[in-house]
């Protein structure tokens, strides 16, 4: 998501969002492909406006994760390959987010969906059923099925979001639309993906994050390569909160590369009356 509307670079042309925000932050969540795959000439104007480094997490379309199941899906799973395949290295990972509904008796049917997948892109899997959270055994048969595909696990920390009542009408929708998941700190790959969840008071967020300031360090000295996406329910400060995250973990790892330098959107000539 790179055309929120509170953020900056929204007044930009649709052709020209997606480069501002990459000069704020060298990842994105590709969230609006689970709702509908898009043109392949659309994702090549993605891949313009973006260096080979920025990395895109891109969802899988509805209609397999969640109408399909991850069976008899192989028309759509080809159409999306082929949409996507222009960003080229920039395919950080193809993201499976399945239903809350999809638990450990549907595990055989995702070993046998990440068997049929080609081996030319990264995947990543978001589960939200308790038992794979709450049940260590069935934890352990998950974890066994991602590292065969050497697919990562996506955790979505909504622990501090739930801490207390919502504030604010932002919250107030979040409450009711957000999965209650359990923290899950375990890297199985080399490139770990968090997703979190804070809230809109900026503090609390920031305090929510302490936890992840210390596993994604832990994560960078092992050698790993993580990726962290910071949301909040109205996502206005979000670009920031990235940028104040990222700077939290490099002073702790200071060979970490800096984020690029933000810029600020052109703004049109003013109007004049003659």
């Amino acid at each position: 998501m790179w055309t929120h509307k509170a953020w900056q670079g929204h007044p930009l042309p649709p052709t020209e969002r997606l480069r501002w925000y990459a000069s704020w932050c060298n990842a994105v969540e590709g969230n609006t492909t689970f709702y509908a795959t898009p043109a392949r000439r659309t994702v090549q104007t993605w891949a313009e406006q973006t260096g080979p480094d920025f990395r895109f997490v891109v969802k899988l379309p509805k209609p397999i994760t969640h109408e399909r199941r991850l069976s008899g899906a192989d028309e759509e799973l080809r159409a999306f390959l082929d949409a996507v395949e222009p960003l080229g290295p920039r395919n950080h990972a193809l993201w499976l987010q399945l239903p809350g509904s999809f638990g450990p008796n549907d595990v055989g049917d995702l070993a046998g969906f990440l068997r049929r997948l080609p081996t030319g892109f990264r995947y990543a899997v978001e589960v939200r059923h308790r038992a794979f959270f709450d049940d260590p055994r069935q934890a352990r048969q998950l974890e066994q099925v991602l590292a065969v595909a050497g697919a990562e696990w996506v955790p979505f920390d909504t622990v501090a979001f739930f801490e207390t009542p919502p504030t604010s009408d932002a919250e107030r929708e979040a409450w009711l639309k957000k999965p209650r998941m359990p923290r899950r700190s375990q890297a199985l790959t080399d490139r770990p993906i968090v997703r979190y969840l804070g809230r809109d008071d900026t503090e609390r967020t920031v305090e929510g994050w302490r936890h992840w300031v210390d596993v994604v360090t832990g994560w960078l000295r092992e050698g790993r390569s993580p990726t962290v996406f910071i949301h909040t329910p109205d996502n206005a400060d979000a670009p920031a909160l990235c940028r104040r995250f990222h700077d939290e973990v490099r002073a702790r790892v200071p060979q970490l590369a800096a984020l690029p330098e933000p810029q600020e959107p052109e703004t049109a000539e003013p109007l004049t009356l003659f």
